[in-house]
């Protein structure tokens, strides 16, 4: 009763949204999450939330070199969707080793991000960006989390199919006429877009385990592509609920609460997993 009561007072609409963004954002961290998982690119979506620093710091420079107007989430949308379109690129048409590429975008992106910050004039709360803040969330946010989840739900309904196919056996999706590599970089597009987003909530250095915890604790418990989504959607919403609860009541970082929790869970997962395979 006395949280709800502190929900309901007018100055602590910054957890309202903290907890409204949360939620949203389960959509988002169940389904992107799953695909990631099921294909194997986590590695890849590192790289492209470790980028994301390198388009922020290129647009807090820009803004005191020419462009006051220009947001630095452009530019980790920017930076975060290049790297990942680079490594798909060179990993499907060069045949290059997808570990090292990774390693060579994750690394210079950031750099690059590092630099530009170092240029920057005045005081940068990178850290900000790195370990996120949660609790200084706005209305803006959850419009921006709302649209997120339209823009990946709506075309994983529509060619569900063709994406189960794919993320399980890409040579038999390929030859039943699948578009496999458009679906490929939409999913890299998407899950960059969901990285992007998701920096506001836990930052650059955790958002990748609070994209593939909820959809590999999923996958103890089932082997469908569809409810591993939707289970990985429900601990998704527990995970940063509990989270930020649990931050509020004992006065902890919001981020590392919420991925202790999700660990922790996951941990219990493989034992389960491990104890029903011996029975």
């Amino acid at each position: 009763m006395s949280l709800i009561t502190d929900l309901l007072r007018p100055e602590m609409a910054f957890l309202r949204y903290a907890l409204l963004v949360g939620a949203l954002s389960s959509v988002a961290l169940g389904i992107v999450g799953t695909m990631v998982v099921t294909r194997r690119i986590s590695s890849l979506a590192g790289a492209a939330s470790h980028a994301a620093l390198g388009g922020i710091g290129a647009a807090l420079f820009l803004q005191q070199l020419a462009l006051p107007g220009l947001s630095p989430m452009v530019g980790a949308v920017v930076g975060a969707v290049s790297a990942a379109l680079v490594v798909g690129t060179v990993n499907l048409c060069a045949r290059e080793r997808e570990d090292t590429i990774i390693n060579v975008v994750w690394a210079l992106w950031m750099s690059i991000g590092l630099l530009f910050l170092n240029w920057t004039r005045g005081y940068v709360d990178w850290q900000g960006y790195l370990f996120g803040n949660i609790l200084l969330l706005t209305r803006t946010e959850v419009y921006m989390m709302i649209g997120l989840d339209v823009l990946i739900l709506a075309p994983t309904l529509l060619f569900y199919n063709n994406i189960l196919s794919m993320s399980f056996d890409w040579t038999f999706a390929e030859l039943r006429g699948v578009r496999v590599k458009l679906i490929y970089f939409t999913l890299l597009v998407l899950t960059a877009l969901a990285i992007v987003l998701l920096i506001n909530v836990v930052g650059i250095i955790l958002v990748i385990a609070l994209l593939t915890l909820p959809a590999a604790t999923a996958g103890c418990f089932t082997r469908h592509l569809w409810s591993m989504m939707v289970l990985a959607t429900v601990l998704s919403c527990l995970f940063v609920v509990a989270g930020l609860l649990g931050s509020y009541w004992f006065n902890l970082p919001s981020g590392p609460a919420i991925v202790v929790l999700a660990s922790m869970v996951y941990l219990f997962g493989l034992g389960f997993n491990a104890w029903r395979k011996r029975c």
